[in-house]
């Protein structure tokens, strides 16, 4: 009975009929395939980003870490933040927070740089494997608020971050504005 009703059309199964498709001849020309290459195929991207998802650290840290790191080269961010975690370099926050030697009030998130220089090295080989010129970006970071679950028994909760990070090409500076104006 399942063989009766192959196409159906939107009407009874009375009115369906079957559709027969007309065989096509097979004709003897040789067909020359060419073998295509992995540089064809894929094309090639002008970014890379990373999205750090559900990362355990503060907000605040995330906030400084990334203010601490925009518009730098990927190398440089990356030597910046292993100071941090050798406690050689505190970076400024905001906030009631103690001063420290050099800037007005800061601290060093070491958990947090340790987070932060993961998502950079994955950044810098996700810049290689798109073969982009690591010199002519700088670096774009953005921290956001997660969801963050409760501890046992409800008694508190955990700290949680999503970190955008992206390498954005670098803009010639215009000059002087007053002599585009005359």
């Amino acid at each position: 009975m399942a063989e009766d009703y192959k196409v159906h059309d939107g009407k009874k199964p009375e009115e369906a009929k079957t559709v027969e498709t007309p065989k096509e001849e097979k004709k003897d020309d040789k067909k020359v395939e060419t073998k295509k290459t992995k540089d064809e195929h894929k094309p090639k991207k002008n970014e890379a980003v990373v999205n750090g998802r559900n990362l355990p650290i503060g907000i605040k840290h995330a906030v400084a870490l990334c203010n601490y790191i925009r518009g730098k080269q990927i190398d440089t961010a990356i030597r910046m933040l292993e100071e941090i975690k050798k406690d050689k370099k505190a970076i400024p926050m905001r906030g009631e927070i103690p001063h420290r030697h050099g800037m007005m009030s800061g601290r060093y998130p070491v958990k947090a740089a340790g987070v932060m220089i993961i998502l950079l090295k994955s950044l810098k080989s996700n810049a290689i494997q798109h073969e982009l010129e690591l010199e002519k970006f700088k670096i774009f970071a953005m921290p956001n608020v997660a969801s963050r679950p409760y501890k046992k028994f409800g008694k508190g909760r955990f700290k949680r971050t999503h970190v955008t990070i992206k390498l954005i090409p670098i803009q010639k500076e215009k000059k002087d504005k007053k002599e585009n104006k005359k």
